[in-house]
């Protein structure tokens, strides 16, 4: 089996956690978010990966959060550990499922972005704490 390839039963067991810069901006977690908008992140802040026990907004997986207060559409803009990761369905249908629990968002649309690429310097300190607990030097 070549080594990128993830192994039966692992959600994405590719996942480097690579040295990188971080882009200015990034990590994206909501702190200045108001209203409807910031309902949205505090649900999203609920969806774990699905390897390890931190959540994907700590983990700097989540670029943008707009919210048409006139249609009640979310806009979800968020990124991969891993672009070839065989989580990504579920995990675009997680962070679907909990932007709809807002009461006031009627539908909600994920959109994958791979640019900036993600690198382990977009972890929040959070993040990085429960990667720690998680038994991951980081």
């Amino acid at each position: 089996m070549p080594t990128n390839a993830p192994m039966s039963g692992e959600a994405c067991a590719y996942t480097e956690y690579d040295e990188g810069e971080s882009p200015e901006d990034y990590p994206k977690t909501g702190r200045d978010a108001e209203g409807v908008e910031a309902e949205v992140w505090a649900a999203l802040r609920e969806v774990e990966d699905p390897e390890m026990p931190v959540s994907i907004v700590d983990l700097g997986l989540i670029y943008g959060v707009d919210v048409d207060s006139e249609t009640g559409t979310a806009a979800i803009r968020m990124t991969l550990t891993y672009s070839g990761c065989p989580a990504r369905d579920m995990l675009v249908n997680d962070v679907t499922c909990a932007a709809e629990t807002v009461p006031a968002v009627t539908d909600a649309e994920v959109r994958l972005q791979y640019s900036p690429e993600w690198n382990v310097n977009m972890v929040t300190e959070q993040g990085r704490e429960a990667l720690r607990e998680f038994g991951l030097s980081v």
